[in-house]
């Protein structure tokens, strides 16, 4: 099951408990937008919507739980995971990718409420942030789930700069000495970096993303209180993000080894 704003999203193949649960979840949340599905396939097409809470069977045909688990958290990392199953032996498995809880069957009404008042990540709601970008590992940035993708490779580092700096403003030599750093910062340069910036722009305003590159006189910028990003997460100590740095940080970038530096320092002193 998933919670999206105040429903329940739930992958079991068993139609009889599906039922069962179903009626138990709506008596939770009479109000609520609940989702039901008894094949992950189908569950997977509809990964498009904001996943907040999902219970999971643990065996079903095609896809096990825990593999479906994965990729909703792929999705959606601050997702919680509650495992309803039969089979108690997969409950270390179930740990190991953070679920929130998980409910050996029979389940009962109050197992349920019991595993909702526990919750690894608890928030009101899903952020209203519509871009979801990952710094650890490789950078990449999402809306809605699904890949951006930039026009050009020079117009997805130079937005990766951009997050890197985290809202800090910057005049054209600074990114042209990181996004170009053999160039000369002169006027055929600054022409060359105004254009990645427009391509940059126009890219996400076709997504329906429109002021998320900030730009002043001879400056830019980028309004990081649309983006929900592991790094900045990782900065607020959030559990997750900070379970998921590994010690890799936008590796195919080579203006973020500052930056690196500076995580390793830190993850080396939290050791």
């Amino acid at each position: 099951m998933s919670y999206i704003h105040k429903g329940f999203w739930q992958c079991m193949d068993n139609v009889r408990e599906r039922e069962l649960l179903e009626k138990m979840l709506k008596k939770t949340d009479p109000d609520g937008n609940h989702r039901f599905y008894t094949d992950p396939s189908a569950a997977i097409n509809d990964l498009g919507k904001p996943v907040e809470v999902a219970f999971l069977d643990v065996e079903m045909p095609g896809m096990d739980g825990i593999e479906l688990a994965k990729r909703i958290n792929e999705r959606y990392p601050l997702c919680n995971i509650i495992f309803l199953t039969g089979y108690p032996e997969y409950a270390l498995t179930a740990f190991d990718i953070h679920a929130s809880g998980y409910i050996v069957k029979p389940f009962s009404q109050k197992k349920l409420e019991d595993a909702l008042a526990h919750l690894r990540y608890r928030t009101p709601g899903l952020p209203d942030k519509p871009v979801r970008v990952q710094c650890f590992g490789t950078f990449e940035v999402f809306v809605n789930g699904e890949p951006v993708k930039f026009p050009r490779q020079k117009c997805k580092e130079l937005f990766a700069f951009l997050v890197d700096r985290r809202g800090a403003m910057c005049d054209m030599d600074t990114l042209i000495g990181n996004i170009e750093p053999e160039a000369a910062a002169d006027k055929s340069e600054k022409s060359k970096m105004r254009v990645y910036l427009s391509d940059l722009t126009t890219a996400f305003e076709k997504l329906g993303i429109e002021g998320l590159v900030v730009r002043n006189t001879g400056t830019v910028g980028v309004n990081v209180n649309m983006l929900d990003c592991d790094y900045y997460r990782y900065l607020d100590n959030d559990p997750f993000a900070v379970s998921k740095y590994t010690g890799e940080y936008m590796s195919q970038f080579d203006f973020a080894k500052e930056t690196r530096a500076f995580l390793e320092i830190k993850y080396m002193k939290s050791q």
